[in-house]
């Protein structure tokens, strides 16, 4: 992996800080710990059909006890919640192709992008001159070239490093470019708002297929994680662990959606007629919710979390690469383990921002104490953000597990609630832990002062992070 990525990312993060104690006010998270007797959900959950009809009472019921159906878990239950703290509405009729690491969602998406007719919408935090880059952007202008519609938004401290050159060898071939909050400020005024970044990952095809998850569109992606190419460490640099998903079914539409959202936000020109929501069928058998989330808006992701985490009665596995919780979430983990559900969390063994991997270790003897496993990924940067929770409830998106994604960030998250798909999650969560090392209470008390003293400073700056 290359050193010039980390100390770029080590660089932004630090801008980014600097920035938001200089601008920013403190924002704060919802309460939550009360979120259930709070909210007053419907009877059942909603749920939207491929024709975009939502299935009456009876059916919605029958459908969730049919498909949602466990001895230990109130499924039925946490859907109708979810959807009260979120607003979004489970949809029907999906298929899901989970993608594991840089190199197989590099292909599904360079494939679907290949196969486009109509339309290409990309965004993205990191769009890099590198040799992915380079043969995405050769791709994408080969499209609009020929006929297709390329629409992109790229995020300006994400993409800091990314010659102006290369945007603009894109605007010329015609695509219709959008840099979200530019830095520069001749480009928009500057606000305290700077430090509110577009760190979503969404990718949608001719209206049809979407992608979303952790990837950017950087080299860095390009090797897998080590465990998963086969290789020794000496073949290659640390590979890079991160999670995407690959959507098909009505569904798409949500991103689309989403993506729509973002550019109208940064005030930018319309876009080019195209097709954009075509009608969509039943692709498969999955129910999904898609949570988009953004500064100032109503924490749709946080509460998400909050809730499954607080309902959870068997298991919370999670693989996350940013852990710099508030205390509520931190409240709703470690009080899930002291109930007797089994928490098992993968965090990074080293990772591409040690100033947030360090915040994150402050939180050990809390998790560890409560009776949480904790366990380091090793030999490969850790950059998924992925949850299994009681087998169901699985989530993939660009969400941290920090104050940033909570607070500052738009984030995109795709939640399914599904049997099958969870029993996927457990085998790829499993693979992490099979290459990770646990962190036991005892050790941890014996880690070097100077470790302790990096933990409490980066602490400090756990909102900023």
């Amino acid at each position: 992996m290359s050193k010039h990525f980390l100390r770029d990312h080590f660089l932004l993060r630090l801008t980014l800080a600097g920035l938001s104690l200089a601008l920013s006010a403190c924002a704060s998270l919802p309460d939550v710990q009360y979120l259930k007797t709070s909210l007053q959900p419907q009877d059942s959950a909603t749920i939207q059909t491929a024709q975009g009809n939502t299935l009456s009472k009876e059916k919605t019921e029958s459908l969730l006890a049919r498909r949602l159906r466990s001895d230990n878990v109130a499924l039925p239950e946490l859907a109708a919640l979810e959807e009260a703290a979120t607003g979004s509405p489970l949809i029907a009729g999906n298929k899901l192709t989970l993608l594991n690491d840089g190199p197989d969602t590099i292909r599904a998406m360079l494939a679907a992008i290949r196969a486009a007719k109509d339309h290409v919408n990309l965004e993205t935090y990191i769009f890099n001159e590198d040799a992915l880059g380079t043969e995405f952007a050769e791709l994408l202008m080969q499209k609009q070239r020929d006929g297709v519609q390329v629409n992109i938004i790229y995020d300006s401290i994400g993409s800091l490093s990314t010659p102006p050159e290369f945007f603009q060898k894109l605007r010329d071939s015609g695509i219709n470019l959008l840099e979200f909050s530019p830095v520069n400020p001749f480009k928009r005024a500057f606000s305290t708002r700077l430090n509110n970044r577009d760190h979503r990952k969404i990718l949608v095809v001719d209206g049809r297929i979407a992608f979303t998850g952790g990837i950017n569109i950087s080299s860095d992606y390009s090797s897998s994680s080590l465990f998963r190419s086969n290789k020794k460490q000496s073949d290659q640099d640390l590979g890079w662990r991160d999670t995407h998903i690959q959507v098909e079914g009505p569904a798409v539409a949500s991103f689309q959606w989403l993506f729509m959202q973002t550019w109208v936000s940064q005030k930018n020109e319309n876009l080019s007629k195209r097709n954009y929501f075509p009608p969509l069928t039943r692709m498969g058998d999955k129910m999904v919710r898609v949570i988009g989330s953004e500064p100032g808006g109503n924490y749709e992701m946080y509460k998400a979390y909050a809730l499954a985490m607080q309902e959870a009665k068997v298991s919370i596995h999670v693989t996350n690469a940013y852990f710099v919780p508030d205390v509520q979430l931190v409240q709703a983990i470690t009080n899930a383990a002291k109930r007797g559900v089994d928490v098992k969390m993968v965090f990074p063994g080293m990772s591409d921002v040690g100033l947030v991997m360090h915040a994150g270790r402050s939180f050990y003897t809390e998790l560890l104490a409560a009776g949480v496993r904790v366990f380091e990924l090793q030999a490969s940067v850790l950059h998924a953000k992925t949850a299994v929770i009681d087998g169901y409830w699985s989530t993939i998106g660009s969400t941290n597990l920090d104050m940033r994604s909570f607070l500052h960030n738009r984030e995109v998250n795709l939640i399914t609630l599904d049997k099958a798909f969870g029993d996927v999650m457990e085998s790829a969560f499993n693979e992490d832990l099979k290459n990770s090392i646990e962190i036991t209470a005892e050790e941890w008390d014996k880690r070097p002062f100077s470790n302790r003293m990096k933990e409490w400073m980066a602490r400090r700056l756990e909102y900023w992070l």
